[in-house]
């Protein structure tokens, strides 16, 4: 057993330290070597600990990236490493079990000092080169050291660049800032920061997340005192729009170094990229009395069902771009690990495998609704968040040769995936009855009914229910099924990502409008729209007794889709629906103990098993009121229609000889 011990002392605070036991095992992704002791006396172990002068104290990992520039050149001479690569593995500061590795960390720059750009370190003449082999056949990070000199920028010269990014950083900080000082609060929305506040979770000294309720009450939190990916985006969106920007920064960078851990359900390890549902801070004892903090991710090997979350990755994404769109602060999105988990995100996502279709083919309970509710499939929900997550990522990915391929992959899928949900999820009234109409059984490439829905499948009440000048994205769609029912977050993000027409996303508001009563009733808004009931409810949900008629996911009413619903509208000019939203939200949000969801058809009682001070309804809430007051900030959040993509055709038809595809037709007759 060999063991090492670093300990790192500067005059800048903190310090990190790094405790090392190696039996023939990887440390931090490669081979242990010998190390030696005239490195030692050189001084380069010291160059371990990263430390920046700089405004706050955030702390980054060894674990993952332990320094790129001149801090790289001289750990690899301290180990003798000529190549770095980054395995699956990456629990923050934990302790590593199976590889015998313990690591304590508390390094603290906030600035950009793990950036894809190495002038700030090295000079043109000696450089770094990092990339990410294979386009997106990652594996994740290697770096190619180009050796000429030992030439390296001043300590000096870096801490001024890195002063220079904070200045630029504060700026942006500065500007949101703003938006909190308008007005006098109102006493709800001072409750609600505070409760906001009370609900932050800490590690090493800094807040890392939000927990996903704070009920003192209760006895049995099972998950909620952990922190969601999904269920934090809105409390992040609240702190953005606030000017308090580091607690969303730490968030992004510590979960993207929990990224596809070695936890397994039942031996399968998760495909490489994928995001954790949650993470818990755990304190765990060392030697001589003492105790360190780690992270405990969670992949769905604890979670009901033991489904991988989906949409976390999405989630993770779509908050990336809109800390780097508030706050100005894009050096973020520029660092390379940053770069490096984006491309691995996108590459599980952009797999090819047996599917047909350009939709993400997922189980059911991957996503908000994480309960079986018949959503298997291609469900709307995921389809609209990974359209705004490419689109997000078409912003973020640093375009050079190792990421071409990628970026023609993703404008690929985008305008693939933009026309198949167009043509084929969208109903209204004209569109039901051509379904009415079908022939069925049609073997073609000219086919109309393209996967054999049987007009029968139609409800009733959807007939009855869809107004004339109103229409919807469906569900989900597979051969021979069409899922019928309103769900509120994908079509509410088919707006906000313009994956409808401009059109389609009016048509879907109106629909809102028209069907108040159904869709907002006494609290905004239903998760979907009909509840399955009777025997339909027993055979879909196996009898759920948490998803009975018109509660939590089936049917029930969800206060925290109030800010999404607020995106929407401002995008499309209805701000005085969500107005009108917001109003009848804050009558009993704050008497009720801010729950996490209401029952019954009208959303009048609070949920039977519903959390109260639920994190993401009081986050929610404070969101929804920044945005209807600063419409300017919403913009930076929502995008608006891409014609460059409808004229990007990637059907394989023309190539096979055969008639070519009707997306031209199908454009001409959506783009209204």
């Amino acid at each position: 057993m060999i063991s090492l011990s670093f300990l790192c002392h500067s005059t800048m605070k903190p310090t990190c330290r790094i405790l090392s036991g190696i039996r023939n095992s990887a440390f931090f992704g490669f081979t242990p070597v010998k190390i030696h002791s005239g490195s030692a006396k050189n001084g380069n172990l010291s160059k371990l600990c990263i430390n920046f002068e700089q405004k706050g104290q955030y702390h980054t990992y060894p674990c993952r990236v332990l320094g790129f520039g001149s801090v790289l050149s001289d750990t690899q001479k301290a180990f003798s490493v000529s190549n770095w690569s980054f395995g699956q593995s990456g629990v923050i500061s934990r302790s590593f079990r199976s590889r015998g590795v313990s690591v304590i960390d508390s390094i603290g720059p906030k600035g950009r000092d793990f950036s894809t750009s190495v002038e700030t370190r090295v000079n043109e003449n000696n450089f770094e080169r990092v990339y990410v082999q294979g386009g997106i056949n990652v594996k994740p990070l290697v770096v190619e050291r180009i050796d000429k000199d030992e030439n390296v920028v001043g300590e000096e010269q870096s801490r001024i660049e890195v002063a220079d990014e904070n200045v630029k950083n504060a700026e942006g900080l500065d500007e949101a800032k703003v938006l909190s000082s308008e007005r006098e609060l109102s006493d709800i929305e001072k409750d609600a920061w505070k409760l906001l506040r009370d609900s932050l979770v800490m590690y090493c000294g800094s807040p890392i997340g939000t927990m996903a309720a704070n009920d003192p009450n209760d006895k049995q939190p099972l998950n909620y005192d952990q922190v969601f990916i999904r269920d934090f985006v809105p409390s992040a969106l609240a702190f953005l729009l606030k000017g308090e920007g580091e607690i969303v920064r730490n968030f992004l960078l510590h979960t993207l170094q929990l990224q596809s851990w070695e936890k397994t359900v039942d031996c399968y390890s998760p495909g490489q990229g994928l995001m954790p549902a949650s993470f818990k801070v755990r304190t765990v004892p060392l030697d001589e009395n003492k105790f360190e903090e780690v992270l405990d991710p969670d992949f769905g090997e604890s979670a009901i069902g033991r489904v991988a979350p989906v949409d976390s990755g999405l989630w993770w994404i779509i908050l990336l771009r809109a800390y780097g769109k508030i706050t100005g602060d894009y050096g973020l999105q520029e660092r390379v690990d940053v770069q490096t988990g984006l491309k691995m995100i996108l590459h599980l996502c952009l797999t090819d495998g047996f599917d047909m279709f350009p939709s993400l083919l997922v189980t059911d309970g991957s996503c908000m609704i994480d309960r079986r509710m018949g959503i298997h499939g291609h469900p709307l929900e995921i389809q609209a968040l990974f359209y705004s997550a490419l689109r997000c990522s078409r912003e973020m990915l640093a375009v050079n040769d190792g990421s071409k391929n990628l970026v023609r992959a993703i404008n690929n899928r985008l305008s693939a995936l933009s026309f198949h949900i167009r043509e084929y999820y969208w109903v209204d009234m004209k569109k039901i009855n051509e379904i009415y109409r079908y022939k069925t059984e049609e073997y073609s490439t000219e086919a109309t009914n393209k996967f054999n829905i049987y007009p029968e499948q139609i409800p009733i009440w959807l007939m009855d229910w869809i107004p004339e000048e109103g229409g919807f994205f469906i569900g989900n769609l597979q051969p021979a099924h069409m899922d019928f029912r309103f769900f509120t977050l994908g079509n509410l993000w088919s707006i906000v990502s313009s994956l409808g027409t401009p059109k389609q996303n009016q048509a879907i508001l109106n629909l809102v409008e028209a069907k108040w009563d159904d869709l907002v009733g006494h609290m905004p808004l239903k998760i979907c729209y009909p509840a399955l009931e009777y025997e339909e409810w027993r055979i879909i949900t196996g009898s759920d007794p948490k998803n009975t008629p018109w509660s939590y996911h089936n049917g029930g009413s969800w206060p925290t889709l109030l800010w999404q619903f607020t995106l929407a509208c401002i995008k499309m000019g209805r701000t005085e629906l969500a107005e009108k939203a917001v109003a009848l939200a804050e009558k009993s949000l704050r008497a009720d103990r801010w729950p996490e969801y209401y029952d019954t058809k009208t959303g009048k009682f609070i949920g039977k098993q519903s959390r109260l001070y639920q994190t993401w309804t009081i986050a929610g809430y404070l969101t929804t009121k920044m945005l209807v007051e600063n419409p300017e900030k919403a913009a930076l959040l929502f995008w608006e229609e891409d014609y460059e993509l409808l004229e990007i055709c990637v059907c394989a038809l023309s190539k096979s000889g055969r008639k070519k595809c009707s997306r031209g037709a199908a454009r001409s007759q959506i783009l209204i």
